[in-house]
């Protein structure tokens, strides 16, 4: 007998090893050979119902004879026709009898119509759109192209490319020897077995290095490949539509917390700012209440547009909650009544009616704090401008006794100087009115300068008027002065007291005597001053008169006068004014003298003033020799 053809033995072990795979789902003893293991029929009927889910009906389950072998298998066929499927040149005899290429012929249909036929791909029959998935998967590996079911597949580099891009896990495609053949088959065929579940149709040496393995043996081996990793394929898909579906949920649970959290910490913040408005107190103060109002200004600046922003997110979050729900088609999502968007709304107009309050707390404060700085101010200056009006009504009022009137202008001068206390007073309420941006003042015509000014008029004419009845009085007690001495010294002091405080420094002491010829080095005057000021700061009028008097006592008689004027004059019958002025008198006294004195018309033209005369018509007695009444 001739031996087998290989595609025969390829086949017969294959397709066997197929049906046996198609068996075990019963449990039913593995057939050991085609040729004779489907002879009864038996393993055929259960390998249709379990192809066709569907039962055959009533058959000889354990068959003896030779008919009821026939009717089994013939039952077999009648239900493979039933089904669509064409069967050729094939009878229940062929079967019976074992008739080995028919067998697998029948198998291969069988194979081709239950494996591979659903696999499909764009329109293209069950063979070519295995053969396209096969290239699509493989594609991008170095090495690998798949042409057909035969000698494409004799490396083992396309199955291990194939588990490579299913399970990457599993195996190493880069790091494979690609001439190991044989290995690369093997470790194919282990992998697909023991992890991925795919049964082992083939033996390595069915296809390594086989110049063309067996097309349709290969198909069925590829087919379940095909079917396993489109099975984890779908699960992969399913898995991904569940992670999906899981995403979804866990994106559209974090936006609800998002919006529930955001949600609340704005209503707080609203809440606690309304608070703060509620218990807010003023100081009354401008400076408060304008800092209050800078603060209100900030505040709807910054905080105020940020809840603006806030709350227009909040209403778009929602929104694409809800859109995300939607699209899903899942439950719509409805915040708690305290967090929602109505309520938020409530809230917003109350905040706004509680803004409008404040504004106009705060505005009003401002009103009434500068009408009571308006007042204040008003009412000092007033008062002030009064006791000013007073002072200066007393001193014009002045007459009497001059001891009665000196009383008066020391009572006026001790109660002038404490109103400088009151006009700084004063000068703060002015500079609070101007903090407070007041240019307009209905309760008063006074300002602070006008009122600084009229001070220091009033002061300074009390200290004068104080100081020329002092004078007065120790003038009239200086029974020994002649008018003359008298008005030309007092006129000297009152020159020298800068500061019209009735009394000369030391260096105001000592221009005065200069001023009168009467002229001393430093250490002189000092001592002097010292003995005069009896050992003060200062020298009072009284002082310097009874000096002036003691030191020209001796000098005051006519005859004495009448030299002084002969040396002004620098031996001139007659003097001029230039000749006075030289003379260091001071201005008002000369003023005073060219008014009295006689005059004559000089030589040039100009006049000079004939003091002989003069002197005759003040003194008793000869001008030139005799002496004054009782003085020398």
């Amino acid at each position: 007998m001739a031996a087998p053809q290989q595609w025969v033995i390829t086949q017969d072990k294959t397709f066997r090893k197929w049906l046996n795979t198609k068996l075990a789902t019963r449990q039913i003893k593995p057939v050991e050979a085609l040729k004779t293991g489907l002879s009864d029929g038996v393993a055929l009927v259960h390998l249709l119902e379990i192809l066709g889910n569907e039962s055959l009906g009533k058959y000889a389950s354990n068959p003896r004879l030779r008919v009821q072998k026939c009717e089994n298998v013939h039952r077999c066929l009648e239900f493979i026709k039933g089904r669509g499927i064409h069967l050729y040149n094939i009878g229940a005899e062929d079967i019976v009898d074992g008739n080995l290429k028919l067998i697998l012929g029948l198998l291969w249909t069988l194979i081709l119509r239950f494996t591979i036929t659903d696999i499909n791909a764009e329109g293209l029959t069950a063979k070519e759109g295995l053969l396209l998935w096969c290239q699509r998967k493989t594609a991008c590996y170095h090495g690998v192209e798949v042409r057909d079911f035969s000698s494409s597949w004799n490396d083992g580099l396309a199955f291990c490319a194939l588990l490579d891009i299913h399970r990457p896990d599993l195996i190493d495609y880069e790091a494979l020897d690609k001439s190991d053949h044989q290995g690369n088959m093997a470790l194919a065929f282990k992998l697909a077995s023991e992890e991925i579940g795919i049964p082992a149709l083939l033996d390595v040496e069915d296809v390594c290095d086989v110049a063309k393995p067996d097309e349709r043996s290969m198909m069925t081996y590829i087919a379940y490949w095909f079917h396993a990793f489109s099975q984890l394929d779908r699960i992969e898909t399913a898995g991904r539509r569940v992670e999906k579906f899981v995403e979804v949920m866990q994106g559209a649970w974090d936006m609800q917390h998002n919006y529930e959290k955001r949600m609340t910490e704005l209503l707080r913040q609203i809440e606690e700012q309304r608070q703060k408005w509620t218990t807010a107190t003023f100081e009354g103060t401008y400076t408060d209440a304008k800092q209050q109002s800078l603060l209100f200004a900030e505040y709807k600046k910054t905080l105020k547009r940020a809840w603006v922003a806030e709350k227009s997110d909040l209403v778009s979050l929602l929104g694409n909650i809800k859109t995300k729900l939607g699209t899903y088609g899942l439950k719509d999502y409805s915040p708690p009544a305290h967090l929602s968007l109505a309520n938020l709304d409530n809230v917003w107009t109350v905040l706004l009616s509680s803004e409008n309050r404040r504004s106009m707390q705060i505005n009003q404060k401002i009103r009434d704090i500068k009408e009571m700085l308006r007042k204040t101010f008003s009412q000092a200056a007033n008062e002030f401008a009064l006791c000013l009006n007073t002072v200066s009504m007393q001193i014009s009022e002045l007459d009497g006794d001059p001891e009665r009137q000196l009383l008066i202008v020391r009572t006026l001068h001790a109660n002038v100087m404490p109103l400088e206390m009151e006009l700084g007073r004063i000068k703060q309420l002015a500079t609070d009115c101007e903090q407070a941006n007041i240019e307009e003042n209905d309760h008063t015509v006074h300002s602070y300068d006008d009122l600084e000014y009229e001070y220091g008029l009033a002061k300074e004419s009390v200290t004068k008027k104080l100081g020329f009845l002092e004078n007065q009085i120790v003038a009239r007690n200086m029974t020994n002065l002649t008018p003359i001495q008298l008005e030309e010294w007092e006129s000297v002091f009152r020159h020298f007291d800068r500061d019209h405080s009735n009394t000369l420094q030391e260096l105001e002491f000592s221009a005065a005597l200069a001023s009168l010829g009467l002229v001393y080095d430093e250490e002189e005057m000092h001592e002097v001053f010292e003995d005069v000021s009896e050992g003060r700061n200062s020298v009072t009028f009284e002082q310097f008169i009874r000096f002036m008097v003691e030191e020209t006592e001796d000098q005051n008689s006519a005859e004495q006068v009448f030299q002084s004027f002969r040396e002004v004059a620098d031996g001139k019958p007659f003097v001029t004014e230039v000749d006075l002025r030289h003379s260091l008198i001071p201005d008002p006294m000369i003023d005073e003298l060219v008014k009295t004195m006689p005059t004559v018309t000089l030589d040039n033209g100009r006049t000079g003033y004939d003091y002989e005369k003069y002197m005759e018509s003040l003194m008793l007695g000869n001008g030139k020799n005799g002496t004054t009444n009782g003085n020398h």
